[in-house]
């Protein structure tokens, strides 16, 4: 509310009132008049307007309620290329032109209003955000695409301010965020409907799963992450009073559609990810500190960097392909030696460290990956889906993408932002005092887990479809840092539903 009232008594809002409306109105019955009588071919696309007007409206008047629309449209939009708009630069509708548009009325009355909670752009997480932000501006300037790297860097500041800067303005209200994460998994519930239809019109066949989530998701991996993401969510809505009966009714149908979602969609980096946050759901019952499970993962990474040539030679004895049963799937997530999938991501990760060798500190320029690659293929570890052109995905890597385009600083960033974010996570689960705040955040920081996980396989961040929840989920764990209470250290015992 404090966002809306500073909004009226800031400029946009007079200008608005006085000059703006009655300008636009009389421009646009003239302009319609014009494209009527001597240009139809625009008349359709220029009757968009009144839409886009609309938007600017409920951008500076309701922006709550716009946000939890951008929410439930972006599982439902469609890219261009998809529509067969554009073979170029691709933009996804109606959810990114919402974003820049949000993005834009909130700069501008930052400007004149100052709106930004200081706690907040003072918060470790945001200071982190920023500099990565700040570095890719500074490769993109080093970029060996100057215009790529700088719309890529746009698109991912439309990301940032939508679905992080302007969040905590509403989930200072638990409720609000119940709102936003119902908005998007009712629209995506929407697209599982739609998904589950085609798909079995080919009788659940693993070669149809890739392609049947299109027009909405570029892929079943895309696709299967979002569906891990909401998956614990849902399950931590079961155990709120803040919840009402028949949202609870409603939360128990979509964990049920979305698992046997996940399930059949056959993302196997999804099912990887639930069964990791399942075992640190675990490890938050047993209330293990997070610096004890640090040392653990760095223990067992030394292990394994000691005794790789072992482990390697191991897992190529394993030929199940993902081609088949069920099972079959599962067995294929250590095949690397004819599984073609996991070859391929083998094949675009080492283009990425070889990349990075060669550019090892400002790397070769945000977004520039899937146009620099092919080079750096080689004929021993091409595959059957190898192509020179960038398509079948980016780097497959939220971790080494970054490293081959932003340099060594890029990877540290994101590994710094994955350590912090757990450690954070943990820390709320086990100091909120008010148990249907700590079972929130549980619900939360777990799905935000299980695209961190699934960030080793595949990287859709620079995406609307998974930086929207990513995002959000993130800005929620640093409201219930600020805003929520928490516990006297030493007093009230940590109560986790099982």
């Amino acid at each position: 509310m404090e966002l809306i009232r500073a909004v009226k008594e800031g400029i946009l809002f007079k200008y608005f009132k006085l000059y703006f409306f009655p300008l636009f109105m009389l421009l646009y019955i003239v302009g319609n008049m014009y494209t009527l009588a001597y240009n139809r071919f625009y008349f359709y696309p220029y009757n968009i307007l009144p839409l886009l007007l609309f938007v600017f409206y409920a951008a500076i008047f309701h922006l709550q309620s716009l946000v939890y629309f951008l929410a439930f449209c972006t599982p439902l939009a469609i890219s261009l290329k998809e529509m067969g708009l554009t073979q170029g630069p691709d933009l996804s509708i109606p959810s990114e032109p919402l974003m820049a548009g949000i993005m834009l009325v909130y700069l501008f009355n930052q400007l004149s209003s100052n709106l930004a909670d200081k706690k907040f752009l003072h918060h470790p997480l945001t200071l982190l955000i920023a500099f990565q932000l700040l570095w890719m501006l500074v490769t993109s300037c080093s970029s060996t695409d100057v215009v790529v790297s700088m719309k890529y860097l746009v698109s991912r500041l439309w990301f940032i301010f939508s679905c992080y800067i302007i969040i905590p303005h509403i989930f200072q209200d638990k409720k609000n965020m119940i709102r936003f994460v119902f908005a998007y998994a009712l629209a995506l519930a929407i697209v599982v409907c739609y998904t589950t239809m085609i798909h079995a019109r080919f009788n659940f066949s693993v070669k149809a799963a890739d392609w049947v989530v299109s027009p909405f998701y570029n892929d079943h991996t895309a696709y299967g992450a979002a569906l891990a993401m909401f998956i614990p969510v849902m399950v931590s809505f079961w155990f709120l009073e803040a919840v009402p009966k028949y949202l609870k009714i409603i939360s128990v149908i979509l964990f049920l559609m979305f698992t046997a979602a996940l399930v059949i969609s056959y993302a196997r980096a999804g099912w990887l990810s639930l069964a990791v946050v399942i075992v640190m759901f675990v490890t938050l019952l047993l209330k293990i500190k997070f610096r004890t499970l640090l040392v653990s993962v760095i223990v067992f990474g030394g292990l394994f960097l000691a005794f790789q040539t072992e482990i390697l030679l191991f897992l190529a004895k394993n030929s199940t392909d993902s081609e088949g049963s069920f099972e079959n799937n599962i067995e294929s997530v250590s095949n690397i030696s004819t599984d073609a999938s996991n070859l391929e991501r083998i094949n675009r990760w080492s283009c990425a460290i070889r990349m990075w060798e060669d550019k090892p500190f400002f790397g070769w320029g945000p977004g520039t990956y899937m146009f620099k690659y092919a080079p750096y293929q080689l004929s021993r570890e091409l595959t059957i889906i190898s192509t020179n052109f960038g398509t079948n995905g980016n780097a497959h890597s939220e971790y080494l993408g970054p490293l081959a385009e932003q340099g060594v600083m890029g990877l540290l960033i994101v590994i710094i932002l994955l350590v912090y974010t757990t450690a954070l996570g943990y820390r709320l689960v086990y100091s909120l005092a008010d148990r249907e705040d700590r079972i929130l955040c549980t619900g939360i920081f777990l799905g935000l887990m299980t695209y961190f996980v699934h960030g080793f396989f595949n990287n859709f961040l620079d995406t609307d479809k998974l930086s929207l929840p990513f995002w959000g989920f993130v800005a929620a764990l640093v409201c219930f840092d600020l805003y929520f209470t928490k516990k006297i250290k030493g007093k009230n015992q940590v109560d986790i539903p099982a």
